[in-house]
């Protein structure tokens, strides 16, 4: 990776005229490392580091070209907080400003280039904030940011490791959970065999800069000796600094110690400046990034009468869960159940508890009865993570006379049976495809009047057992399909042979209680374009779960079509949700067949509450960020009840 970027040459500093020797030179000297300062960092960067490193530091193509590579790696989205730590005089933090990013702050030690950030900012019309302050102890409360990054080398300042280290303990504190460091550091192996041990540039006309260079004694650090010289007034500043030269095993180990993991590095960095002579400390760097796993930090709540008290209903992340491929919970589970903690965190008015213990979860249920507003169920998994119990939860609920969210037990019992909500469909007059049901202990299979078709479980959800080889166009490809059903994925109940529609594939959801006050979500279709052309157009289980399959890039968009399509969908919805109870929220799945005509695949109340699923996306798509969403449910749940405070 050659990226170009921030020329540092080091690091360019003035000291205090009183304590040190900045308005001549010294002379020749035998021990470099006696003249450093232990705290050389607090002074040196003002505007003799901005002109002797400006070609790089000031050039906007090498800020822009970085900030693109930063992004990349880290994923960045508008809703994001970051902190650029370091920021020197915010050349990074303005960029992403500029393009649109309003959480961004900045943090340096340096008064001068804060200042000189704030004066960037404002002359460039940018609403950015920064702040001076000290990386080894951060003005911010724990879980803070999505992102901090600390870039342009600087890290490893410091005399001893340990103020490094506490560096990294600061930034983890500070991360939200699940958030990301990424560090760009010199690459210390690299430059220890082959930094310049003397030369001198021109910075222009005016100007230019002599540079010593040796080994600290432990060969653990580079001392650098600039001196700063004017063509009319003579010697500037005769100045020392350090750096240390960090291996990629030390900077591992170092985020580790501090609680970091998935620790990656991300290449080289190779400067392109315009000048292109002395580049020193900025030669060669890596870029690494790392991510705080860890729980939400316990902050004491002071509990206003007026809060609503709701207690978040999960499953059980230490039991099995068959649905997924590991059978357990993963870090892409926990990560999304820390995103919906984050949405919720910030959310006024509500003192939100967790239950996700089922050992426990009965007497639990008692222990909340009557000292909670209600539960908000987002138990999909089902009691003990079986599927087949996800109607247990609410059906408790009810025992125990406990108001929560969500469709009841009826309903999921229903819905739950594809066969059965295709009845009841084509008892309203909605169109459904033509399907055959297989019973378990059916020997003889009647083939289908209709190629190609779907073999899918009749019971389930979360798209188990469904494969591209369950799109099938031929008797042998269906008992394939079939064998793959019952003994891969252990299937052993009934199982449909659905007419396959080869349109849209279609989502719709609902956030309200009809006929009174609900909202109509986007239709969003799937994106196949992305598919190599032999395989099936369907959102199944690898699009689900399998990262390295080529399922794994479907997209949702926008759904582009007809008024009365539109309508069709939309009223026959409406239809299914009264007649099947559903309740708060629900999504159904629709698809198009070979002639425009939409035809009802499945209906989903509860559907997946998680930050990226199908209902995020289409409240997306209604301009609702996932908390919008996440309060558009609460509310209506409240309206239900008549939950009043």
């Amino acid at each position: 990776m050659n990226i170009q970027t921030e020329n540092n040459k080091g690091k360019n500093f003035n000291l205090d005229k009183k304590e040190s020797n900045n308005s001549h030179c010294l002379g020749p000297l035998t021990n470099l490392e006696e003249y450093v300062r232990k705290d050389w960092w607090k002074r040196i960067f003002n505007s003799y580091y901005l002109k002797t490193d400006g070609d790089v530091v000031e050039d906007k193509k090498i800020t822009s070209f970085e900030v693109d590579v930063f992004s990349k790696i880290l994923g960045f989205i508008p809703e994001n907080r970051i902190l650029d730590l370091c920021c020197g005089q915010g050349r990074h933090s303005i960029e992403l400003a500029r393009r649109g990013f309003e959480n961004i702050e900045g943090l340096d030690r340096s008064r001068y280039l804060i200042q000189k950030a704030r004066t960037n900012a404002k002359r460039n019309g940018i609403i950015c904030k920064f702040r001076e302050g000290d990386a080894r102890k951060l003005p911010y409360a724990p879980d803070t940011f999505d992102f901090i990054m600390i870039l342009g080398n600087s890290f490893g300042y410091f005399e001893v490791i340990n103020d490094d280290f506490k560096i990294l303990k600061e930034t983890f504190r500070t991360l939200k959970p699940w958030g990301k460091i990424l560090i760009d550091i010199t690459d210390g192996e690299y430059l220890r065999d082959n930094f310049q041990e003397r030369s001198w540039e021109w910075i222009d006309k005016e100007y230019f800069v002599c540079r010593e260079r040796s080994l600290s004694l432990d060969k653990q650090r580079l001392i650098s000796r600039e001196v700063i010289t004017h063509v009319n007034k003579g010697v500037l500043v005769d100045q020392f600094y350090a750096e240390r030269l960090y291996s990629k095993n030390q900077i591992l180990e170092l985020l580790e110690k501090a609680g970091f993991s998935e620790i990656i590095f991300h290449g080289i960095i190779k400067p392109e400046s315009q000048r292109d002579q002395d580049l020193g400390m900025m030669e060669r760097r890596l870029l690494v990034s790392a991510i705080a796993k860890k729980e939400w930090t316990y902050l004491k709540k002071k509990v206003k009468f007026s809060d609503k008290n709701v207690v978040i209903l999960f499953g059980d992340p230490n039991k099995p869960d068959m649905l997924k491929p590991s059978t357990i919970f993963d870090d892409d589970d926990l990560y999304t159940i820390d995103q919906l903690k984050a949405a919720l965190k910030d959310i006024k008015g509500y003192n939100f508890t967790y239950l996700n213990d089922h050992d426990t979860l009965i007497q639990d249920l008692l222990k909340a009865k009557g000292k909670i507003d209600y539960i908000f169920n987002l138990c999909d998994e089902g009691y003990y993570n079986d599927p087949r119990k996800e109607l247990h939860i609410p059906a408790l609920m009810e025992m125990f006379k406990i108001p929560y969210s969500g469709s009841g037990p009826q309903c999921l019992a229903f819905c739950y049976d594809k066969s059965l909500v295709r009845g009841i469909a084509k008892e309203l007059e909605i169109p459904v495809p033509e399907a055959i049901y297989i019973k378990p202990e059916d020997k003889i299979i009647d083939l289908p009047l209709y190629f190609p078709a779907i073999v899918k479980p009749n019971f389930g959800d979360s798209s188990f057992g469904i494969t591209q080889r369950s799109v099938v166009n031929n008797g042998e490809e269906l008992l394939n399909a079939i064998t793959e059903i019952r003994e891969k994925f252990g299937y052993d109940k009934p199982i449909l042979i659905e007419q396959f529609l080869t349109g849209k594939d279609l989502t719709l959801g609902f956030i309200g209680n009809p006929p009174d006050d609900y909202i109509i979500l986007p239709i969003i279709e799937e994106d196949y374009s992305s598919l190599p052309p032999e395989l099936p157009k369907i959102c199944g289980y690898e699009a689900k779960w399998l990262p390295d399959s080529p399922y794994w890039n479907i997209k949702s968009i926008p759904a582009e079509l007809p008024e009365e399509t539109t309508q069709l969908i939309e009223s026959c919805s409406l239809k299914l949700f009264e007649r099947l109870e559903c309740k708060d929220y629900v999504r159904f799945d629709w698809r198009l067949d070979i002639n425009g005509n939409p035809k009802l695949l499945e209906v989903n109340p509860n559907p997946g509450w998680c930050w990226d699923g199908h209902l995020a996306k289409m409240s997306r798509f209604a301009s609702y960020s996932y908390k919008e969403m996440l309060i558009k449910i609460l509310n209506t749940v409240e309206q239900r009840l008549k939950i009043y405070k």
